[in-house]
């Protein structure tokens, strides 16, 4: 019995330039799915872009969830962010990964997230009417800022006037989870993380001090009975939180907002028909992720279809190249809110480190659409779509302005 032939290192011809990546995205991983399921940034780091390794790569014993190697590759050697980055249940693994993540499950629980589909729907057509009289708003300034950061505060408990710094830094921390960060970037990067565990551990030492009926004040109490984790690991979980469930579903408010007015015919089909929500919601991920990729780090030598992902190395799991490959999807390129979607959704990810809010992002991104149609049937865009940036991680969403005919609510 003849043995199957070894695996080949990765071609150089599948090198990919990191900057032009991130301009086309999908232009390269269309190109290249077909005849290699590799590809590798120019900064070393290797890009898994077919779907179903994207998939099996994501629970494969041979990878581990990313922690600090990139952090430290661009100069983090100390500081607040290195402790936010070594701490964070989104970077570790085993053991670790689990006990920070165990004591937020039942907040995220889906009983307790779907109780507040009332409470984000009221939040989602407040701002719609704060702005409505002008009939014009800078869309992520205006709504898709506010949406999450409140309701994460209103899970959280976190006080309502402490929401626009809070926000600000946050949304500025999230460049951190993001694979095309830079040096340049990590002086900005200290300053906010610093100032987010400040924040973090005043308000942890608040509700030891004076609980209140929330989320907070039964955290601090559970940890201080069963001594799971250290101080500095429990306020890194809220900072996470907070991150986490912000940014991420900022950009995709944004991002959903843009490409249904961009294709006006399913925008009109959703206003007139509110039950095509949740299918519109799921296209909107598959098609333009806020989440480009999940980054994974291999322990062991991995051979893809006579191609070796070789041991010791990152690489980066493109959701944004897998929800397009035609072997999941028909006609993966066209936007069509009617599609068929798998029940879990591989934009929030898989196995243990699967998104533990998805289904707060799921409603927030439903009841915010649902308040959009229902108010502002005329929305449109006021100049070009949303611009997304980046190929891996959280990725960048700027630059979208709509419009609509006040009196047609």
């Amino acid at each position: 019995m003849s043995e199957s032939p070894s695996p080949s290192p990765l071609s150089e011809q599948y090198t990919i330039n990191t900057a032009l990546l991130n301009q086309h995205p999908h232009e390269l991983f269309r190109r290249y799915r077909p005849v290699t399921p590799l590809l590798r940034r120019d900064d070393g780091i290797y890009i898994g872009i077919r779907a179903r390794d994207v998939e099996a790569l994501t629970t494969d014993p041979r990878t581990l969830q990313l922690e600090t190697q990139i952090a430290r590759a661009r100069g983090v050697t100390d500081g607040p962010l290195l402790q936010f980055l070594e701490n964070t249940m989104l970077l570790s693994n085993g053991v670790q990964h689990r006990r920070r993540r165990v004591p937020l499950v039942w907040a995220f629980a889906f009983n307790s997230v779907t109780a507040l589909r009332p409470q984000i729907r009221a939040l989602a057509e407040h701002l719609i009417d704060t702005h409505y009289h002008r009939g014009e708003m800078d869309f992520i300034a205006d709504f898709a800022n506010w949406l999450p950061a409140r309701v994460i505060s209103a899970i959280l408990g976190v006080p309502e006037v402490d929401i626009p710094d809070f926000t600000r830094r946050v949304y500025s921390l999230a460049r951190a989870l993001s694979s095309s960060f830079s040096e340049a970037d990590v002086p900005h990067l200290q300053k906010v993380a610093g100032e987010l565990t400040a924040y973090v551990r005043d308000l942890l030492d608040e509700r030891r001090l004076h609980p209140r009926e929330d989320f907070l004040s039964s955290y601090v109490a559970a940890l201080q009975v069963s001594e799971q984790l250290s101080p500095v690991e429990a306020l890194t979980q809220i900072i996470t939180v907070l991150l986490a469930g912000s940014d991420t579903t900022r950009g995709a408010l944004a991002i959903q907002t843009s490409l249904l007015l961009e294709h006006r015919e399913q925008w009109d089909a959703v206003c007139r028909d509110s039950a095509l929500i949740p299918g519109a919601v799921l296209e909107c991920l598959r098609y333009e992720p806020s989440v480009g990729s999940f980054a994974r780090v291999t322990v062991d030598d991995i051979p893809l279809h006579g191609t070796l992902l070789p041991r010791g190395h990152v690489v980066s799991l493109s959701t944004l190249a897998a929800m397009r490959d035609p072997a999941l999807y028909a006609d993966p390129d066209r936007f069509d809110i009617r599609r068929t979607h798998a029940r879990r959704h591989l934009a929030f990810g898989g196995g243990v480190h699967r998104c533990l809010g998805e289904t707060l992002a799921k409603i927030e991104l439903e009841e915010g659409l649902r308040a959009l149609t229902r108010r502002l049937p005329t929305l449109e865009l006021d100049g070009g779509p949303a611009v997304v940036q980046g190929s891996g991680g959280i990725r960048l969403v700027k630059d979208l302005r709509v419009r609509w005919a006040r009196g047609a609510a």
